[in-house]
Parts: structure tokens; sequence; C-alpha cells
């Protein structure tokens, strides 16, 4: 299959319009590889046949939907970045709770984006858990969202191989996980009921249009796929979506400074953390 530089305009400028995901010209292979898996699935028998059906035929955008999963990377384990985490456990987390408990208002909410297979919205749980000692108390909402739909289907199931949970301590792997066979961890139920998933494109014009009232957006290696318009509505998005105090986690390459001044930027163990 040839994909000429045509046709990869094309693919590109339907994926960026629908999804915010910009592409180089350093992706021509990464594309075509992918593009060959969905076509023959398909039997489509031209690159300008797979794209007219997107485009024109493709109702309910099934087809688009499995090529971008295709196109996301998902990797990722429990307790990734362990430092940053750290200074949400030790720092942001303490903060945001003590001004609630003086606040008479004993909940919290968490936003995962780009949440892949799970691992970090249920890391959220687990350190939320431990770091409020009077845990019983709150009540805690964690929402977790990704493009792909297969990670999020892999995500409910909450079970994953050793490579995934290499991080996790082992005396949370021993308190929170259930051993599975054939060297499987299972979450334990008290975490899978902490996190909500659902499927939602970031840049999509509705979406987050509802969520309000959160406390951490955790969007950790997720603006890198957008350009600098993209990153910019998602900031502000992020923003409307935050209560006073409340703060963002990039990964460690991204910045919101260059997209939005709304945010105060706080600097803390080496980590530049966002705040509203």
């Amino acid at each position: 299959m040839e994909l000429s530089a045509e046709n990869f305009i094309r693919l590109r400028n339907l994926i960026y319009e629908r999804t915010g995901i910009s592409l180089g010209e350093n992706k021509v292979y990464y594309v075509k590889k992918r593009l060959e898996k969905r076509m023959e699935a398909g039997g489509f028998a031209s690159v300008e046949d797979y794209i007219r059906h997107l485009r024109f035929f493709d109702r309910g955008g099934r087809e688009f939907q499995e090529f971008v999963n295709l196109l996301t990377v998902n990797e990722t384990y429990f307790f990734r970045d362990f430092p940053q985490l750290q200074v949400f456990a030790e720092v942001c987390l303490e903060e945001v709770a003590e001004r609630k408990r003086e606040e008479k208002n004993l909940s919290l909410r968490l936003f995962s984006a780009g949440c892949s297979t799970g691992e970090e919205p249920y890391t959220l749980a687990i350190i939320v858990r431990e770091m409020l000692d009077d845990y019983p108390d709150w009540k805690v909402y964690i929402k977790a969202v990704d493009i792909d739909e297969n990670v999020l289907q892999r995500a409910q199931r909450g079970l994953y191989n050793q490579r995934s949970v290499k991080d996790v301590p082992p005396s949370y792997l021993a308190k929170y996980f259930v051993r599975r066979p054939g060297e499987l961890y299972e979450v334990k139920p008290e975490i899978k009921e902490m996190v909500t998933f659902e499927h939602l494109n970031l840049i999509d014009k509705h979406a987050l249009r509802n969520e309000r009232g959160y406390d951490f957006v955790f969007c950790r290696n997720v603006l890198i796929y957008f350009d600098d318009l993209a990153r910019k509505q998602v900031a502000e998005k992020f923003y409307a979506m935050l209560n006073r105090g409340g703060f963002v986690f990039l990964g460690a390459t991204e910045s919101l400074s260059r997209m939005s001044s709304a945010f105060k930027i706080r600097r803390m163990g080496g980590h530049v953390v966002y705040q509203r």
C-alpha cells in the first residue's frame, strides 16, 4: 500500500479536525502501518476509498474511532513519575484537604485525562486513601477519560501484568490488589469503585462543558499530541473545571504557561504545577 503525501495530508487534517491530534511529516510511516490494518480489516481497495468512507459513510464514527484507537500510544504503569505524585500527595492534596476541612466540605473531585488503561486514576485513588487520615469521612470522586475505547474497557476490568505494577510499593500491592493466575494483579473493588471511566475527546466543543467543581486535573503526556491552538482550548476548559485553589498536573515536557496566563505557576520539589 502506498500512502501519498496528498493522502497523508488529507488523513492528517481529518484526524486534527476531529481529535486535535497533530501529526507531523515524521509520522507518515506510523500512520501508514495503522492504516494498513484498518484497510485490511474493512476490505478497502484503496486509501482514497478509506478516506471517502471516513468522511461520508462512517455513520456514528465507528471506523474512525477504530483508526484513532490504533494511533494513540498507551504507555503507562502504576505510580508513574513517582516524584511528581509525591508533590501531589504530600503538598497539594494536603493543602486542598486542610482548606476543605476548615470549610467543612469533605469532598474531593479528581479528573484524569488520557487515562489509558487506568493505572493513573487507580494510583490516585490509592494515594487519596492512604494520605487522608480521615478518609472514611470524605466523599471522593475520580473521573477518568480517554479517546481510545479499547483501553477504557481494559481499565474497567482493572487487571494488570507485572510490568504495570512494578513500581507499586509492596505494602500497597498487598493491600489494594488481588493476585490472579498468570502473574496478573486485579485492583480490589474498594479502589475500582472510586473511579468512573468515560470515553471523551478533549477538544470536542461539547466535551467538559458540564464538568465543574474539580480539585485536581491530571493531564500527563497528552498535550504533546496537540498543537498550540488545541492546547490553549484545553487549558481554558481545565481552568473552568477547577475550583479556586485547584491544581493541574502535566507531563514533564509539557507546559501551560504559553497557553494561558490565568494559572498561577508553583514550583514544588523540582516540579511545576498550575493552580487556579
